[in-house]
Formats: C-alpha cells, structure tokens, sequence
C-alpha cells in the first residue's frame, strides 16, 4: 500500500517535470512569436502573459475559497459544470498548485522575460540606455501583476461559487470536445 507521503512525492514531482516542460515550451514560443515582431506584437504578447497570469491566479483563489455545498444542488438539477466544479474544489490544494503556481508563476517569468526582449529592441532601436528602460518597463509590469492579482484575489473569494461553475462548464465542454475526437478515431 502507498503512503500519503509518497503520492505528494510524486505530485511533487509530476509538478516540477510539468513546469519545466511548460515554461521551455512558453520560452520557444514567446521567443519565435518576438523574432523580428513589432512593438505591437511584443506588448500584445506580454499582456497575454499578464492576463493569463491573473485569470489563472483567480481561478486557484476561487477553488480553494469555495465550498461544495451549492454545486451538489446545481449538479442534481443538472446544470452543466457543476460535477466538474465540485471535482475542482475536491482538488483545491493542485488546482492552487496548478493555477497558481504553475501557470501563475511561468506567466510572470515570461512577463520579466518578455520585457526584457522589449527593452532590448527599444535600446537597439533608439539608442537608449537599456538599464534604466529595464527598471521602469519592469516596475510597471510587475505593478500590473501585482495589482491585478490583488484586485483579482478579492473578487474571486466574493465570486467564488460563479467563478468555479464557469472553470467547470469550461473543463466540461474541453472533455465533451476530446471524447468526441477519440470517438472519432
């Protein structure tokens, strides 16, 4: 019989290989989207890494902020999600993980990252100190984080019930798609 301890050890793991494999795979493809991009494009790519960033930390918040009791009436009336919500709030502590941590995290290094190959091209395009551009593209962007996360945080504890039946009917459209395809062939 396993332990308790040796399945966080392997949630433990599975969370770094998971992070590892994301974060390469966001770096590849931020670095090829940003090849020879305009500015356009890079500050449309970092506010992606900004949103998700805090659309995901809210969806973690809300998780584990809830509490199953609504969703048991919403799912025996059948509304759709609600079975996938209460899964969601069963599974708060890797929901955090997952959303907060994982996704969280990997979008704000790329955010810094990000905003570091801006403030390269502007340097190399204008002839700018690239120190002091660094410091002020990375004091605003970590500002939007920060300030996004705490505005988000508070609304997704006094919207959690909302919040996770829309992760969950969101989830169960994902699944509905997927068992299609493998239906298929």
């Amino acid at each position: 019989m396993r332990s308790k301890s040796d399945s966080y050890g392997r949630w433990v793991l599975l969370i770094v290989v998971i992070s590892v494999v994301v974060s390469m795979a966001c770096s590849v493809i931020s670095e090829v989207a940003l090849a020879g991009a305009g500015y356009t494009v890079a500050f449309i790519i970092l506010a992606l890494f900004i949103v998700i960033g805090i659309v995901f930390d809210i969806v973690g918040v809300a998780a584990t902020s809830a509490v199953e009791t609504p969703f048991h009436s919403m799912a025996s009336h059948g509304e759709t999600g609600a079975a996938e919500a209460i899964s969601l709030i069963r599974n708060a502590e890797k929901v955090s993980s997952i959303c907060n941590d994982v996704i969280g995290d990997i979008c704000g290094v790329m955010s810094g990252a990000t905003s570091a190959i801006i403030v390269a091209n502007i340097a190399s395009d204008f002839g700018i100190q690239s120190f002091f551009m660094q410091v002020l593209i990375s004091g605003i962007v970590a500002g939007i984080i920060i300030g996004g996360k705490a505005v988000g945080k508070a609304a997704s504890i006094k919207n959690n019930v909302r919040i996770v039946l829309t992760t969950g009917k969101i989830i169960h459209r994902v699944n509905r798609i997927f068992k299609r395809k493998r239906g298929k062939g």
